[in-house]
């Protein structure tokens, strides 16, 4: 019977079909055969979303396109602009930080994806940059904000596990980063044979420089275009500081951080940048609704769902299958990895790890993984199946978005996945010490 629950799962995703109403048809599968009662598994899944935790995904996504529409996230990418716009591949590079850092406040892909896509393509064009490569590394570098927090993906493994969030965000750090600078190193790599790049020269600066001369007054020309451009960002980058300073120093919760996020970049924004107007406000309200209407029902419906498994013994049925191919933790580990792979190729980054979650903690516990330690590997994963052809949905937004052919982007997307993704992947599974070192040395988790 639970076998063919979950081929109906599969089967649907395969089809195209809708990830919540794709769980909704398994789920409607064990009612339909008298297996599960509705009335408790309804009302179930309404408890399990009835939580503040939860709070703080439409909050974020709000203050992503707040920072999108207020020229906040253009502000960031100025500043790292300077440092590394003369560098061959530079773009890439600032791309790359840019991701990281929108990402750490937003925490989602698509959102990351969108914002700094917008603001990056053009740039791209206009250097000469090669289309495919420049969206192969958009998609790869969006998923950064799962692992660098607040990330929504370690909200939601938190809420499924039992977890705590502080440690699920501290366990992604050190993953996190050496990504981030795995991606930066390769993307110069692949580029630096490409003559038909255009870097930025001093001259350009120094051409910048007398253009702000002219036009600004004579007891300002003191100032230097770097430090302008530093001081135009100086309040976008309090943005990041505040919410993730407010969170680490236990001053708010990941919740409470993101509303300020929210109470912060809209002054900044309209006052400030100037950038966001009251239909630009208005809008991003109305794409926040929608974003969390989706959410919520998806959250629904994985809640359900996966609560079903578990009373179906899914986890012991499983591990079963696993003890079976073999004993060894490290081999265990493997096949989960390539079955969470495939989970994010599959589906979105929240719906995997919701359905995900609380079926495979039991058995890592069961094999003596820390539950802290397998938040990181959660991410990692969902992240790669998230870029991993032939599904990888953030590779075909990827593509919508820049209007690059796909064909253009695989080299490119497999070079990243290769030698920057799959050797984070290996780590971060096999070398605990890598994601428990933050939580054990600030939380004293052991």
């Amino acid at each position: 019977m639970i076998f063919i629950g979950i081929v109906i799962l599969f089967a649907a995703l395969i089809l195209g079909i809708p990830v919540c109403y794709a769980f909704l048809a398994s789920a409607m599968f064990f009612v339909i055969m008298g297996d599960v009662n509705p009335s408790f598994m309804i009302p179930y899944g309404i408890d399990k979303i009835s939580t503040t935790v939860l709070f703080a995904i439409p909050l974020f996504v709000i203050a992503g396109g707040l920072m999108e529409k207020g020229n906040i996230a253009d502000k960031m990418i100025g500043l790292v602009e300077n440092f590394v716009g003369r560098i061959r591949g530079g773009l890439g590079i600032i791309t790359t930080v840019s991701c990281a850092i929108f990402g750490s406040v937003t925490g989602s892909a698509c959102a990351t994806l969108t914002c700094i896509g917008s603001i990056m393509f053009p740039r791209f064009e206009r250097a000469n940059y090669p289309k495919g490569h420049c969206a192969a590394l958009l998609a790869s570098t969006a998923v950064l904000g799962m692992l660098i927090p607040p990330s929504s993906i370690m909200i939601l493994y938190s809420w499924t596990g039992g977890q705590s969030v502080l440690a699920s965000f501290l366990a992604t750090i050190i993953p996190g980063i050496i990504l981030t600078t795995l991606l930066a190193v390769l993307n110069c790599y692949m580029l630096r044979n490409n003559k038909n790049i255009i870097v930025v020269s001093d001259k350009d600066i120094e051409d910048k420089e007398k253009d702000f001369y002219r036009v600004v007054p004579k007891q300002r020309k003191k100032f230097s275009f770097f430090h302008t451009k530093f001081g135009e960002a100086v309040p976008a980058l309090f943005m990041p500081v505040i919410v993730l300073g407010g969170i680490y120093s236990g001053i708010m919760t990941p919740t409470e951080a993101a509303g300020v996020s929210v109470i912060y970049a809209l002054p900044v924004g309209m006052y400030i940048y100037k950038g966001l107007t009251v239909r630009g406000l208005y809008n991003t309200m109305i794409e926040a609704v929608t974003a969390t209407g989706a959410i919520m029902i998806m959250l629904f419906a994985c809640s359900v769902l996966s609560r079903i498994y578990i009373m179906e013994d899914v986890p012991q049925l499983l591990l079963k299958i696993l003890y079976s191919i073999s004993t060894n933790k490290y081999v265990i580990l493997f096949m989960l990895n390539i079955f969470m792979i495939v989970l994010g190729m599959l589906m979105d980054d929240c719906s995997a790890c919701v359905l995900a979650t609380p079926i495979l903690i039991p058995i890592i516990q069961e094999i003596g993984v820390n539950p802290v330690h397998f938040a990181a590997i959660v991410a990692v994963n969902l992240g790669l199946g998230n870029i991993t052809p032939p599904c990888a949905p953030l590779l075909y937004l990827s593509s919508s978005i820049s209007k690059a052919p796909i064909n253009e982007m695989l080299r490119p997307t497999l070079c990243f996945i290769v030698f920057g993704w799959i050797p984070v992947l290996i780590v971060t599974t096999y070398v605990p010490a890598l994601s428990l070192f933050l939580p054990r040395l600030i939380l004293g988790v052991n």
